[in-house]
């Protein structure tokens, strides 16, 4: 089956965007020079899986900033809502149950997915289908926002598997999700 990825900043509190999904404060982080493994992760995956609200943040944004595939799970989106330059890089599902999603995704040879987005990783995690997370912690606080990780019905034990720091004051760790 197709293995879920999630590679993802947080603020110091805990949260993924502001409640209106803007991501301002992460761009205000001066980081130039700083290698945060992007690009390497990008290439292990063989696409993305995200929520409406990721979607459509990106969609402000200056470019399309993937080169991978995107399916975008949502309830009140359609085909009709990809922009026409997009069509042959997004997909929307009506979908909401993460294990149909992987099943889809594994059904089209993917073998490491991308999971992108706060309420989407939530119920990924929730599913239990989250092998690791690589999460990038910026020194800041906002108060409130979107969580990475809202409220488990039990304990999701991580294992560390590396842990770096940055001038910039940013820090990465990656964990592995132990099944157990």
């Amino acid at each position: 089956m197709t293995t879920g990825h999630v590679y993802i900043a947080t603020s110091l509190d805990g949260f993924v965007a502001r409640e209106d999904h803007t991501l301002d404060w992460l761009m205000k982080q001066k980081t130039e020079g700083e290698d945060f493994g992007y690009d390497e992760f990008i290439d292990s995956v063989d696409g993305l899986v995200m929520g409406r609200g990721s979607y459509e943040t990106v969609l402000t944004f200056e470019n399309w900033i993937y080169t991978k595939p995107v399916l975008v799970m949502s309830a009140t989106l359609g085909p009709d809502d990809i922009p026409v330059e997009l069509k042959d890089k997004v997909e929307i599902t009506n979908e909401t149950d993460p294990a149909k999603v992987m099943n889809y995704l594994d059904e089209k040879g993917w073998k490491r997915a991308y999971v992108d987005g706060g309420r989407l990783v939530q119920s990924f995690m929730r599913a239990g289908l989250v092998d690791d997370i690589t999460l990038t912690l910026i020194p800041i606080l906002i108060g409130k926002g979107i969580r990475l990780f809202g409220e488990i019905e039990g304990d999701v034990d991580l294992k560390l598997l590396s842990s770096q720091s940055y001038g910039s004051g940013l820090v990465m760790n990656r964990y592995e999700v132990t099944k157990t």
